[in-house]
């Protein structure tokens, strides 16, 4: 009789035991016998749907920087030396956007995105895909209104939406912003950007006029004939025309003697 008690006593003891180490390995950790419980995140605002899939690990963007003599609105970099910088408007559908950045790539160009928000949020996606071909990424406003027609509330809200979109999915608000709509920013614009972190707004000195669709050829012509050392070009992603001559605008460049690198690599 003793025994039978005995051994029931001692299987009632392993399967309590049992049942403690579950318990544990289910909610916690065991610590010298004590189960700890991870502690609960707090809750965060809803992100746009997709953001969540471009974060992680990757490269991290690079962040704004001053370039001492340099004026707040840049348009070109040194004529003394054989550069130029391509940037690209980041908008549109994002397959053109492969395209481009494939194309420039292969002919070891590098290149300078300025993003807008709202593009961002419907392809986080392409945020990371840019910085792994060695390009940078900056700031076009979050929804590409005429930022330079806005109050001042608003178009800091342009502006700043877009660098935290830009923060999430890289750990930066990138390394430049550019007005939307505007070759240049109004003293207004400009005093905004350099609130939000950016010492500097790009402008350009070489406009392709590609968001006009004028054709391949036109869009070549435009650039070849004004493309010089230390030309900043606009151009934008969304265009198929752009997309086209590209390869022929790369062709030139090389051919010239030129190399097509960053905006900040142009200044440095």
């Amino acid at each position: 009789m003793n025994g039978r008690r005995t051994a029931v006593l001692r299987r009632t003891a392993l399967r309590a035991a049992a049942g403690a180490l579950l318990t544990g390995a289910a909610t916690g950790c065991a610590d010298g016998g004590r189960v700890t419980h991870a502690p609960q995140k707090p809750r965060s605002a809803p992100e746009p749907d997709g953001a969540r899939q471009a974060e992680g690990p990757g490269r991290k963007a690079a962040a704004p920087r001053r370039f001492a003599g340099l004026p707040v609105q840049i348009e070109h970099g040194s004529r003394a030396r054989p550069r130029v910088a391509l940037t690209f408007g980041g908008e549109g559908d994002p397959a053109l956007a492969l395209r481009v950045l494939a194309d420039a790539e292969r002919a070891g160009a590098r290149l300078t995105v300025l993003a807008v928000g709202d593009w961002l949020d419907a392809h986080p996606e392409m945020a990371r895909r840019i910085l792994d071909g060695g390009h940078e990424l900056g700031n076009h406003t979050q929804s590409h209104l005429d930022v330079n027609g806005l109050d001042e509330e608003r178009a800091y809200a342009e502006i700043t939406g877009c660098a935290r979109r830009l923060r999430r999915l890289t750990g930066s608000i990138g390394t430049w912003f550019r007005p939307s709509r505007s070759r240049r920013a109004t003293p207004l614009v400009e005093d905004l950007a350099r609130r939000a972190g950016y010492p500097h707004v790009l402008s350009y000195d070489v406009d392709s006029l590609d968001l006009t669709s004028p054709g391949v050829a036109a869009v070549t012509r435009k650039v070849t004939g004004e493309l010089r050392n230390g030309s900043v070009v606009s151009l934008h992603f969304g265009t198929r025309d752009t997309v086209a001559a590209l390869p022929l605008l790369l062709t030139e460049i090389d051919r010239r003697g030129l190399r097509a690198v960053t905006a900040t690599e142009l200044l440095t």
